[in-house]
């Protein structure tokens, strides 16, 4: 009979621990879609679409590209928010040029938008430094302001 409590005691508490608990915050939404405007610059970014992948689009004076999935769209979680990072430009012999978004975090009520500021990098890799030694990349940051909102895709 000791046995049947226990038993029956070790189910209700595992099925307690697997109920989620709500906090007080429960309709605090995440965004999923942010949009920033720089100097010379405009990106729009969604962390997932109608076709279930992340898209990004970057402009700049010169080009327009357009960037969707997790091989082409690489994001890191770090302590100074999500770094989304895309190539911008790739040659097989002087390197590459890379735009990294640094996401910061943001919480919405349902139905809201909110204005955001935060940097973008571009990052100049060098396959070959001066007599192959020293500094192999360098970093051009750019201010963005823009506005994170959650939309049903």
């Amino acid at each position: 009979m000791q046995t049947r409590n226990f038993i029956g005691s070790f189910t209700l508490g595992m099925l307690l621990t697997a109920i989620p608990v709500l906090s007080a915050n429960a309709s605090e939404v995440i965004p999923n879609l942010y949009q920033f405007k720089g100097k010379n610059i405009s990106i729009t970014y969604s962390t997932t679409s109608f076709i279930g992948q992340p898209l990004l689009t970057y402009q700049d004076n010169q080009q327009t590209l357009s960037f969707r999935g997790n091989k082409e769209i690489r994001s890191v979680e770090t302590e100074i928010g999500t770094l989304v990072t895309v190539t911008i430009h790739k040659t097989v012999d002087t390197g590459s040029t890379s735009f990294t978004l640094i996401l910061p975090r943001v919480k919405l009520t349902p139905g809201n938008e909110v204005k955001i500021v935060t940097k973008g990098i571009t990052t100049t890799n060098t396959v070959i430094p001066k007599f192959n030694q020293g500094q192999t990349q360098t970093y051009k940051t750019i201010h963005l302001t823009g506005t994170a909102q959650a939309v049903a895709f």
